[in-house]
C-alpha cells in the first residue's frame, strides 16, 4: 500500500494566528492528542519574536514539558539565526526553516529579501545538523504573493535546487494564501523533484479558495512524500492578508484511506481531536468533516 506522511501543524500554524490566547497546557493536551490519534511528526511551535507573535510566546515552555517519544518527532519553525540558537538550547529534534519567494513577502515576514531569508534558511540545517539534529526548509508564497502576485516557478525551482545545496530533510512548498490550482501545484511538486532529487518534497497548502483538497491529491499524484495539514483546518499567516487555514488534517486522512493510501492515523480519534480543539477555541472550525454525518458511521 501507497503511504504519504502527515506533518500535523496544528500547534504552530494553527495557532498562531488566533486573537483569544491558548494556554500552554491546551497546547500540550492538542499535542498529546494529535499523538494518539496517530501524529508520528509535529510542528510543535515557533521561536520567533513573542512581540510580533505573541500566541507562541511559550515556545519554551511548551518545548520543555514536551512527552518523551522516541517515535515522534516534534519540529519548531525558526527564521533567523537567533530562532535556531534558541531552538537547539532546547530537546527539539527539528529545525523548520522558511524562505520566501518573493522579496516583497520576505521583508514582511522576515525583514529579509528573499536571497537573504535562503541563505538564512540554509544556515539553519547546517546549525541543526552539526548539533546532530534534523532541518528542514520550506518555500513560502511559492504558487503567489499576497503582494506581488503570481510567483514565477522558474523562481521556485532555482531557490528549491539553492535549498537542497544545505542538505535538509526535504523542500517543501508552501501555497501560503491559498491561491494554488492542481495543475499548478502538479508541475511545482514534479519539476521541483526533479531539481532536488534525492531529497523529498513535502507540499504546506492553505484551503483559502477552496482549493486545498484537490491541491494534495494533485500533490501526491506528482511525487509528494509528505503532507503539511492541520486539525480542525486551522491556521493563517499573520503577515500575509487574507491567508486563512491550513487544509484540515482529518479531511486529507478521509481522502487518503479512502483512496488506499496510508497515513498511520485514527480518522475517528482525529476527527474527535479536531471536535474538540473547535470547543476549546470556542469557534466553529472550517474542516469539512467536522460538519458532515460519519461515514461509514462506524468510523465516528
Amino acid at each position: 500500500m501507497q503511504a504519504v506522511e502527515i506533518v500535523e501543524v496544528a500547534p504552530r500554524d494553527g495557532l498562531q494566528n488566533e486573537a483569544a490566547s491558548v494556554s500552554t497546557a491546551n497546547k500540550l493536551s492538542l499535542i498529546a492528542r494529535a499523538i494518539d490519534a496517530g501524529a508520528r511528526r509535529i510542528e510543535v511551535t515557533s521561536f520567533v519574536n513573542s512581540a510580533r507573535v505573541p500566541q507562541l510566546a511559550d515556545a519554551d515552555a511548551v518545548v520543555a514539558a514536551l512527552p518523551a517519544r522516541d517515535d515522534v518527532t516534534f519540529i519548531a519553525l525558526v527564521l533567523n539565526r537567533r530562532g535556531a540558537d534558541r531552538a537547539l538550547a532546547t530537546r527539539i529534534d527539528e529545525l523548520g526553516a522558511v524562505c520566501v519567494a518573493s522579496d516583497t513577502f520576505a521583508m514582511r515576514n522576515q525583514k529579509q529579501t528573499s536571497g537573504e531569508s535562503l541563505a538564512a534558511a540554509q544556515e539553519t540545517v547546517r546549525l541543526a545538523r552539526g548539533a546532530g539534529r534534523s532541518g528542514q526548509i520550506t518555500i513560502a508564497a511559492a504558487f503567489g504573493c499576497p503582494f506581488e502576485g503570481e510567483v514565477p516557478l522558474a523562481r521556485v525551482i532555482d531557490m528549491a535546487r539553492r535549498a537542497a545545496d544545505a542538505n535538509p530533510r526535504e523542500i517543501a512548498l508552501a501555497d501560503t494564501i491559498g491561491v494554488a490550482v492542481p495543475a499548478q501545484v502538479a508541475e511545482a511538486v514534479t519539476r521541483v523533484a526533479e531539481a532536488i532529487a534525492p531529497l523529498p518534497v513535502r507540499v504546506h497548502l492553505h484551503d483559502t479558495r477552496g482549493t486545498g483538497i484537490a491541491n494534495v491529491w494533485a500533490a501526491i499524484g506528482a511525487g509528494a512524500r509528505a503532507i503539511d495539514s492541520s486539525l480542525g483546518g486551522t491556521g493563517g499567516c499573520p503577515f500575509a492578508p487574507g491567508a486563512s487555514g491550513n487544509v484540515a488534517t482529518e479531511d486529507v486522512i478521509y481522502l487518503l484511506d479512502r483512496s488506499g493510501i496510508a497515513t498511520g492515523y485514527d480518522r475517528g480519534k482525529a476527527i474527535a481531536t479536531a471536535q474538540w480543539l473547535s470547543e476549546t477555541l470556542g469557534r466553529d472550525l472550517p474542516g469539512k468533516l467536522l460538519r458532515a454525518p460519519a461515514f461509514p458511521a462506524a468510523v465516528a
